[in-house]
């Protein structure tokens, strides 16, 4: 069974959710963040607050269709021009395995090249996160090069367009 996901901008009130997502290690694995000390939901909110109308960020929300629940995050980060880079993550857990990463890169990737006109967006990943690396691979990225023993990947609005036809994605 395919889980059928949309994303949608990250609002102040997802905090109550994403602040545990911080308070779980495992989640983190492979990123460089890390908490230091326990995270509150005032914290998150507070951060959050200083971050959702930067102008060099687009940040979203991952929600499954079915059931209208929040479940990770997916954005761009650091514009420059016309290039961006991709963080995501899936903090409830049991999506983990479920095709949902893949298809909330392809809707960031949809968002980033249509409606921010974005040339290159890039990402950093741990080498040893080969589920990401899978995923990243599948919908066009290709490495690019190394960066404090992170893979850089990228992908171009030229190859995104010829390969996104073929993605099994929904548009809504």
């Amino acid at each position: 069974m395919i889980i059928s996901i949309y994303i949608r901008p990250l609002v102040l009130e997802d905090a109550k959710i994403s602040y545990l997502w911080r308070n779980d290690p495992s989640i983190w694995t492979y990123t460089g963040f890390k908490a230091n000390g326990i995270i509150t939901e005032e914290m998150e909110t507070e951060w959050l607050r200083n971050n959702l109308n930067r102008p060099d960020q687009s940040r979203f929300a991952i929600c499954v269709k079915r059931l209208d629940t929040y479940i990770g995050n997916v954005q761009l980060l650091d514009f420059h021009g016309k290039t961006a880079e991709l963080h995501l993550f899936i903090g409830n857990k049991l999506y983990w395995g479920k095709g949902v990463g893949f298809q909330a890169t392809v809707l960031i990737l949809r968002y980033g090249f249509f409606n921010r006109k974005l040339e290159v967006i890039y990402l950093k990943v741990h080498p040893a996160n080969i589920a990401a690396i899978s995923i990243y691979e599948k919908a066009g990225f290709q490495i690019t090069g190394k960066d404090d023993g992170n893979i850089i990947m990228s992908i171009s609005f030229d190859r995104f367009s010829e390969l996104e036809p073929s993605f099994k994605v929904d548009n809504d």
